[in-house]
């Protein structure tokens, strides 16, 4: 094992198939356990990879830990839809507000604003979102482009427009055949899905700023200050993404086949770029992305409209940024590279090409959750985050299965970190948080080691610190 001068948060693990380069302290490194470095050399015996490295909050997945990011050319590439993950474009969106928190302090007002998100977001399991008058081939095609102008409303005011503009991506374009091959039952549902949460660890989350203070000229640029109230959102490609991966398993386990590939794990899947399956599973993927681009940023208008309800008309909210961290696509300059970030953040620095034009004096936001009843962070990207392509955490990462949390952990508990009862308690939507007891804060690492990870290891930095005033789960 070698380390570099960041040996606290930083190591490289040769295994047999290859090095893996891991960001994260020392315990964090001891807490992974084996497991991760077994599906580490499982990947790694992909033709042709050229690097692959875990993120602080890495953990067990399906074929790949969530926290991988992995890194092929483009001419000689592979694509992985075990790699993206099962919830293609799953990622973050930020709305900051007008609002203070001391606005909103009163109890009583944060439930108000909870039940008016949840009246128009429906948060039930198959629930049917209010957004019936927009055509889904559109938004598949073009993205956030492909919504109607009332869904847009700034898009008409330039010095305002920061829905198209800030964002990591606002449509991505594809071989638009491809939508042909996903039969009329997968396009129904995902019409209906439109604006809807979905259940796991998605959520919407009113939340107040702490500006850190090292960084208070960049998050003033961005239009961030003390006691701020803005709007966390975090969801994904619904019933689409998830039909995506269903429809082409198949034709790129018949590839493997044939081309006699495979590993120890029978659920990695992958395929080279250039093969009729990786054509078709990657096309396909670009429409999940666009899928989840809008679903986002229907749930924000929606969440925009409770607050207009609840506070009155001049309550404001506007897209500081969304980013995913399910997705692959082809990055760099000259010389091009395919990249894979599974549960994984991309976070430039300021000046680098790759950054929307409003943010390209400073970097971008790089949107962090942590878990309910624990804080978020609004990050930045730093020169040194090149040595891993520029990707950082997605969150805190599980410490627990869904089923252990449910065993371990009691009602008691989960509400004495959500401080039910107290001035300061985080209003949730759930009656009985017996419901989203696997969702509780003790299911997830600690976010605080985490962050302190990527800054130690030199990728980003701290612009604030996110505190929970409210949560929106689904089921």
């Amino acid at each position: 094992m070698n380390t570099n001068n960041q040996e606290t948060y930083y190591r490289r693990v040769d295994l047999p198939a290859g090095d893996l380069h891991i960001y994260a302290s020392d315990r964090l490194f001891h807490d992974m356990g084996a497991k991760v470095l077994e599906m580490a050399n499982n990947n790694l015996q992909i033709p042709n990879i050229r690097y692959m490295s875990y993120t602080p909050d890495a953990h067990v997945g399906i074929g790949t830990c969530i926290g991988t990011t992995a890194v092929w050319g483009e001419e000689d590439g592979f694509v992985s839809p075990s790699i993206v993950g099962s919830d293609i474009g799953c990622g973050m969106r930020v709305h900051v507000t007008n609002l203070k928190a001391d606005q909103i302090k009163d109890v009583r007002l944060r439930r108000k604003l909870v039940k008016a998100i949840e009246r128009l977001i429906p948060v039930e399991a198959h629930a049917r979102g209010h957004f019936s008058d927009i055509r889904l081939e559109h938004v598949l095609r073009k993205g956030l482009h492909g919504l109607p102008g009332k869904y847009v409303p700034d898009a008409y005011t330039p010095r305002r427009a920061t829905s198209l503009t800030h964002v990591e991506s606002s449509g991505f374009r594809f071989d638009e055949n491809a939508l042909n091959r996903l039969p009329e039952p997968v396009w129904h549902r995902s019409h209906r899905q439109l604006g809807t949460l979905g259940g796991g660890n998605h959520f919407i989350e009113i939340q107040s700023l702490q500006i850190n203070p090292e960084n208070r000229e960049i998050a003033e640029q961005w239009g961030l200050f003390d006691g701020q109230v803005v709007v966390m959102i975090h969801s994904g490609s619904r019933a689409w993404g998830g039909s995506v991966n269903q429809y082409c398993s198949t034709d790129v386990a018949k590839t493997m086949s044939k081309l006699g590939l495979g590993t120890a794990d029978p659920k990695l899947q992958y395929a080279p770029l250039d093969s009729q399956a990786g054509d078709t599973y990657t096309n396909l993927m670009y429409s999940a992305l666009n899928y989840a681009i809008v679903n986002r940023h229907l749930l924000a208008y929606a969440v925009r409209e409770a607050f207009r309800e609840v506070l009155g008309p001049a309550a404001e909210l506007k897209t500081l940024y969304d980013l995913m961290h399910n997705y692959a696509c082809a990055e760099g300059g000259e010389d091009r590279y395919f990249v894979h970030r599974k549960g994984a953040t991309r976070a430039l620095p300021a000046g680098h090409p790759g950054n929307p034009a409003p943010y390209a004096a400073t970097g971008h936001p790089a949107l962090i959750p942590g878990s309910m009843g624990t804080s978020s962070y609004l990050m930045v990207g730093a020169p040194g985050g090149a040595s891993n392509y520029y990707s950082i955490c997605h969150g805190a990462g599980r410490v627990r299965s869904r089923n252990a949390t449910k065993q371990l952990v009691t009602v008691d508990e989960f509400a004495a970190a959500m401080r039910v009862g107290q001035e300061d308690e985080i209003v949730v939507n759930h009656r009985a948080l017996e419901t989203i007891l696997d969702e509780s804060p003790q299911a997830y690492k600690d976010v605080d080691q985490i962050i302190e990870s990527v800054a130690g290891a030199g990728l980003a930095t701290v612009v604030a610190k996110c505190s929970p005033l409210a949560t929106v789960k689904g089921v």
